[in-house]
């Protein structure tokens, strides 16, 4: 078995999960929110994590989620959904293209942390960090 797009596994997860979608749509975005994207939408990339030598068909990368929002309250109901969506997953069952691939474990390491760029007005943003075991 080949090593698999944890990036594309992780998004159809969080496409299919019903609480954020509702208040994002569709608009979860790989690696980063496209310019003057609207909002709440949820951006996402890896940027980093681990692998073992022993069973190289099963990364954990460490992603970093940015929940954006207009208003500093709705992003963290973002950031509330998609730790909704993550937290404490296990086995669970992801299809692309009739391939089945699964999301082993996922365990957020860094809390929510409310983040206010004063260079972009009006986008608030919640930081956190998941580290998602993929096969």
């Amino acid at each position: 078995m080949s090593l698999a797009d944890s990036n594309a596994i992780i998004r159809k997860h969080l496409a299919d999960d019903a609480g954020l979608v509702a208040l994002v749509g569709g608009r979860i975005y790989c690696p980063r929110l496209p310019e003057g994207a609207t909002l709440p939408a949820v951006g996402f990339f890896t940027r980093g994590g681990r692998s073992s030598p022993y069973i190289p068909d099963m990364p954990s990368p460490s992603v970093q989620f940015d929940c954006w929002a207009d208003n500093p309250i709705e992003a963290r109901e973002v950031y509330r959904a998609l730790y909704d969506a993550l937290q404490g997953i296990q086995n669970t069952t992801v299809t692309i293209d009739g391939t089945d691939y699964y999301i082993l474990s996922a365990r957020e390491e860094v809390q929510g942390i409310d983040l206010v760029d004063v260079e972009v007005p009006n986008y608030f943003r919640v930081l956190t960090y998941f580290e998602i075991m993929v096969r």
